[in-house]
Parts: structure tokens; sequence; C-alpha cells
């Protein structure tokens, strides 16, 4: 895994592997606090869900539940370290389907980790302060994801997460 800061607030990753993505969810569970929603965005198939998975995993959750709540849209696990929402927005026709199913509890909860897949298509009810994740697949195994701090406490765990993991290159 490759870590580049770009900006004050984003750092890009570039993982050559499932494994190296995998780390950099458990990585990313070991400094994340409830309370602050992580936004995904990325194409179809660029591993949203895979890296919520690991996510989870360094969470302490059963990760045989873990899948892609598209149609249920959204999932809530309650067995690790915090309780996690996972939301997926991909099959939602506005922001007030997405009111609608409760989400604002869990985004807005200072005792849940939310976990956002296609967080662009309800950016306006999002708090201002998130973990914005964009996911760029850019090979079969490989990915770049760009992590963008959006406030103080986003800027904290992604000052942390960057201190947490090697091969850091400044740009």
């Amino acid at each position: 895994m490759r870590l580049r800061r770009l900006m004050s607030d984003i750092l890009q990753f570039l993982s050559h592997s499932e494994v190296e993505t995998d780390s950099l969810g458990t990585a990313l569970a070991d400094v994340i606090t409830a309370g602050l929603p992580i936004a995904l965005n990325g194409q179809l198939g660029s591993g949203k869900t895979r890296f919520v998975r690991a996510v989870c995993a360094g969470l302490g959750v059963d990760t045989t539940v873990v899948n892609s709540p598209t149609f249920v849209i959204m999932q809530l696990y309650t067995d690790g370290r915090l309780p996690v929402a996972h939301l997926d927005t991909y099959r939602l026709g506005d922001v007030h389907e997405f009111l609608a199913i409760g989400a604002e509890d869990y985004i807005l909860s200072a005792e849940w980790v939310s976990l956002i897949e296609w967080s662009d298509r309800v950016t306006e009810v999002l708090p201002a302060d998130r973990l914005e994740i964009t996911i760029c697949q850019t090979g079969e195994h490989t990915r770049q994801f760009n992590f963008r701090a959006t406030g103080l406490r986003s800027q904290a765990v992604l000052n942390t997460l960057q201190d947490r993991l090697p091969e850091v290159h400044e740009v």
C-alpha cells in the first residue's frame, strides 16, 4: 500500500490487492470513533462493500453478515466494538426516501458508526463534518482511495490514520 498526502485534508492510498484494501479498512476501524459518518463513493464494482466489510472486521463485527444493503437500504451490526449502520443509497429515488427509513437517526447519532455507500446521493442531509472516501478501480485488484476530511473530527481521524500507516510519500 502506498500513501500520499495531497493536501492537509486529503490523503490518497494506492492499494495493490484485496489484502491491502482489507488492511486499510482495518486500520480505519482502529481510529474511527462513533458519531463520525463515513461517506463512500465509487463506481459499481469499485470495492465499497468490501471496504465496509474490512472496517466492520476491524471493529469486531461478524463479517459473514456484512453484505451490500442495496435492496434493503440499511443494515445494522451491533456485535462489534462500536455499533455500525451500513447504508446504501443506490436504489433510492431521492433524499426523502433516505430520511423515511430513519437513516438520520444513525448518521447524526454520537453512538453509531455510519458507513454510507453512494453518499453523493444524500449529501445535503449528511453532517458537515464527515470522512469522505472515493474509491477508483485502477485494475482488476488495484484501487485508489481518496480520503477527504470535511471538519475537525474527520481531520483528526485522517491525521491519526496517516500516522498509523507506513510508506508516507508527500506530494
